[in-house]
């Protein structure tokens, strides 16, 4: 490893490039800190390639890289707990690695909806880390104290004290989806129904849609709680706006729209916002939705549709 030319290292890095950015993003919350963690990460692992050692496989030490920098990134923040943002797909593990096995608790999939990331992000930085990977990655108790530099029993107090949040705070859906397609989290029918209620302004039709804890999340204002309270909302903020569309997009592996509002000037409608919906695979628990033009800019979305 130590005589490896540039090219070669990034060659053998290459493979696991999507992979760590998505192990980052899991950390992070964040599509733009991710990056930076990872580009840090990387350099790291090339300035300290002598340090490889064979006792452990080269993809565990570079997740041990990838954590400690996370970990450290989080230590370093002048604000607190961050509100996960939105990622495109394609930047995203979208298979399970040869190298994860049945075992783990939260595929690909439901491991990067934005419903789990949420709640991973109350947990301590330490316990976040051992939860993705222990039950997401599936490395063992034994290999995760290695990356850690601890024992394994602190791995496995953390562990537990990381999955009891979760039981608390965390509702998984009925029958996870086992593919990127997500219509077994979303059936169609369900969201067929969701985007005539929306581009109607059918406030009751929606409101039939959501679960009765249904959460609307609108980083960085408050969410709103409650199908009800969110029929309200939509009845009295957004919907009065303009008539609206909404078109497919793809993020984090579940059901995505992006939503535009009628402009009467040019007779045509403009992006306005990203809507990313998690269902239990019989109603719809959460929409996420984000206006910030920065994250807009990530998803390669036309700018306008003719009128």
């Amino acid at each position: 490893m130590l005589l490896e030319s540039a090219e070669d290292f990034g060659d053998d890095v290459a493979q696991y490039r999507i992979e760590l950015f998505t192990h980052c993003y899991r950390m992070m919350g964040s599509v733009d800190e991710a990056e930076d963690a990872l580009q840090e990460a990387l350099t790291r692992a090339w300035a300290g390639r002598d340090t490889f050692r064979r006792s452990i496989s080269f993809r565990a030490w570079l997740f041990r890289i990838a954590t400690n920098v996370c970990l450290n990134a989080i230590d370093s923040r002048k604000r607190g707990r961050v509100e996960p943002g939105p990622c495109p797909d394609d930047l995203l593990a979208g298979v399970a690695s040869p190298e994860i096995g049945p075992e783990a608790r939260y595929d690909t999939h439901e491991s990067v909806s934005l419903a789990f990331l949420t709640v991973i992000q109350l947990l301590p930085p330490r316990q976040r880390a051992v939860l993705v990977l222990r039950d997401v990655l599936t490395f063992s108790g034994a290999d995760v104290a290695v990356l850690l530099d601890t024992s394994v029993q602190s791995v496995n107090s953390s562990l537990q004290r990381a999955r009891a949040t979760l039981r608390g705070s965390y509702s998984r859906p009925v029958d996870p989806p086992a593919a990127v397609n997500t219509s077994r989290a979303n059936p169609p029918h369900l969201l067929q129904r969701y985007v005539r209620a929306w581009e109607a302004a059918d406030v009751a039709g929606l409101v039939a849609l959501l679960r009765e804890d249904a959460v609307l999340s609108m980083p960085p204002k408050p969410a709103v709680i409650g199908a009800k309270p969110i029929g309200e909302f939509l009845a009295t903020s957004i919907f009065p706006i303009a008539p609206m569309r909404l078109v497919e997009a793809h993020a984090n592996q579940s059901s995505t729209f992006a939503v535009y509002r009628h402009r009467p000037a040019t007779n045509s409608f403009a992006v306005f916002a990203l809507l990313v919906v998690d269902g239990d695979g019989h109603l719809i628990t959460n929409i996420h939705a984000y206006a910030d033009p920065r994250v807009l800019e990530r998803f390669d979305l036309p700018a306008e549709l003719a009128g």
